[in-house]
């Protein structure tokens, strides 16, 4: 199980906040020390979808090891990262950016 990354979350939100900004997914990726990053770009209001929808779609990739195929999940499911640091952006017209960085 994947422990929660405390340290790491106010700098996750600001990836978050800077991709949702940009319309770039993944664009921010590194500046928190992550070794690994998966993201729910744009999705519909409310938390609750992006979570039933976007990590059921990445954990529906696997298992696989074709790392353009099943890379989402791989990220989740790795043995390598032990923490995991979980942030969300709201932009103004309510969608909502979502970013889980591995360590």
């Amino acid at each position: 199980a994947l422990k929660r990354w405390n340290t790491a979350e106010t700098c996750s939100d600001g990836e978050a906040q800077s991709d949702a900004s940009t319309g770039k997914a993944h664009g921010a990726f590194g500046k928190c020390g992550e070794s690994a990053q998966n993201e729910c770009p744009d999705w519909p209001p409310t938390p609750a979808s992006q979570i039933k929808g976007c990590l059921k779609m990445m954990w529906d990739e696997g298992p696989g090891a074709d790392f353009n195929t099943h890379g989402h999940y791989i990220n989740m499911s790795s043995k390598s990262y032990t923490q995991v640091a979980c942030s969300f952006f709201v932009k103004s017209n309510g969608s909502w950016w979502g970013v889980q960085n591995f360590k």
